[in-house]
């Protein structure tokens, strides 16, 4: 009976080790998969803003951009005052593109998630009068480099 519960034991525990070692195997591939987080450099037009990005490739082979800012100033604080954010990359082959507009959650929180077929190399955010536009004409509040490669 002993010799029984033991190997019961042992098994048990051969499984849980296994288990163990498939999630960690699983969120290490989940970490690697996701994109890392890029920070833009402070601002000189709103320097309390933290503002970071990430782009990834959806299964579509298209982009995923994720723009995140904190504490970015409401655009009806600047001046001269504009009345959005607008989000832009640049790409190697098909020159600068909008890719929305900034969602102003609160005070604190602002954001934009969307996808594109273009792959950016860089990101950069400008305060407009207006969302729908082709060129960028406002403010430029702040720009990164998200990748070198076309």
């Amino acid at each position: 009976m002993k010799n029984a519960a033991l190997q019961a034991i042992n098994s048990l525990t051969i499984k849980m080790k296994n288990i163990k070692y498939t999630l960690f195997v699983a969120i290490a591939i989940f970490t690697t998969s996701c994109a890392s987080s890029i920070k833009f450099p402070v601002s000189t037009i709103t320097p309390a803003a933290e503002i970071t990005a990430a782009m990834k490739q959806d299964k579509n082979k298209n982009y995923v951009i994720e723009v995140n800012a904190v504490n970015l100033a409401s655009p009806d604080r600047l001046n001269p005052p504009k009345k959005t954010y607008v989000v832009w990359i640049t790409t190697a082959d098909n020159g600068t593109k909008n890719i929305g507009q900034m969602v102003i959650k609160n005070a604190q929180k602002s954001y934009l998630k969307t996808s594109t077929p273009f792959k950016a190399l860089e990101i950069f955010i400008t305060a407009e009068d207006q969302g729908d536009i082709s060129y960028p004409s406002g403010v430029e509040i702040s720009r990164t480099i998200v990748s070198s490669k076309k």
